[in-house]
């Protein structure tokens, strides 16, 4: 049994008459009465009551014309998505993301990528860096949109620069530093310092190493913090100064100052990642498409095992 001697029976079902449908499916009469015939042979009841005037449905027949209109119906449905999925336009796609650098980049796109692609299913994960590049690496997310790796935690990994920010020192308003217009790297060493979860945002720790290698200082570390969002909560009590992103004031608002840091000429890169030997779909290259167009430009930076020993 084929989809075709389903498409045969339902076009005489329909026309309750062999010529009328042989005309429809461009076919010859004959043919089809012995594709018909065929068909009910294998399923071994007859669906059509054949005679002179034309043929009507046995009470098989109907129940079959029932559930044959079901399956092809199911049938075309399936190519129509498979093909959709092909375009781009169909499927699931799983996307990591770090909240507060993206702020600007990934809520825009996001509104633009469902208006275009609605029947695109897009799944956010807020994860940490960490769980970011182990998530692009194992296959469970397909991209990630985040600050740009360095070194061994970018292993296997290629990432393209949609945005830059310049580094800047976050501080409540009750701080004594809240006076000052800038901030020099020495100033921010000889403070309490918020950071981030070392475990989880072990690339953090990488980029003040290089701020403050070259002087020879260690920051003192009071706090880390295993999200943006707490991180925000331990320098607005007080606790503490954070080295961030002035792409922070979206989530702060009025709660935290930042004052430009002096002394370095360091940026904070956000863009999109992906694993480099990862399968990325036609949705996912897609979304890469708007997220291109709505960060305004980018510059496509690998960065590969090779590079990174």
């Amino acid at each position: 049994m084929e989809l075709r001697h389903l498409r045969y029976f339902l076009a005489v079902a329909e026309a309750l008459n062999f010529t009328k449908a042989a005309a429809l499916l461009r076919i010859a009469q004959p043919a089809l009465s012995r594709r018909v015939r065929d068909l009910e042979d294998e399923i071994g009841v007859d669906l059509l009551k054949r005679s002179p005037r034309g043929v009507t449905l046995t009470a098989e027949g109907k129940l079959f014309l029932e559930k044959t209109r079901h399956l092809l119906k199911l049938a075309d449905e399936s190519v129509e998505q498979v093909r959709a999925l092909a375009r781009g336009e169909f499927g699931e796609l799983h996307v990591g993301y770090a909240p507060a650098p993206t702020v600007e980049i990934l809520p825009p796109a996001l509104a633009a990528f469902q208006k275009a692609f609605p029947r695109v299913r897009v799944l956010l994960h807020d994860l940490s860096e960490q769980e970011l590049n182990d998530g692009l690496r194992n296959g469970r997310l397909e991209l990630a949109i985040m600050p740009r790796g360095e070194g061994s935690q970018s292993a296997g990994l290629e990432f393209e620069m949609l945005r830059s920010y310049p580094i800047c020192v976050a501080l409540a308003p009750t701080h004594r530093f809240a006076r000052l217009k800038t901030i020099t790297l020495e100033l921010v060493a000889a403070e309490p310092m918020i950071g981030f979860s070392r475990k989880d945002y072990p690339e953090y720790y990488l980029a003040l190493d290089r701020l403050y290698g070259p002087l020879g200082i260690t920051p003192r570390f009071v706090v880390e913090c295993d999200s943006g969002s707490s991180l925000i909560t331990e320098v607005e009590t007080g606790r503490g100064i954070a080295i961030a992103s002035p792409v922070l004031k979206h989530a702060t608002g009025k709660r935290l100052l930042y004052r430009p840091l002096t002394g370095t000429t360091e940026v904070m890169s956000v863009g999109i990642a992906r694993a480099t030997k990862g399968d990325v779909t036609p949705a996912g290259e897609k979304f890469c498409e708007i997220l291109r167009k709505t960060s305004n430009g980018s510059t496509l930076v690998k960065s590969r095992a090779a590079r990174s020993s």
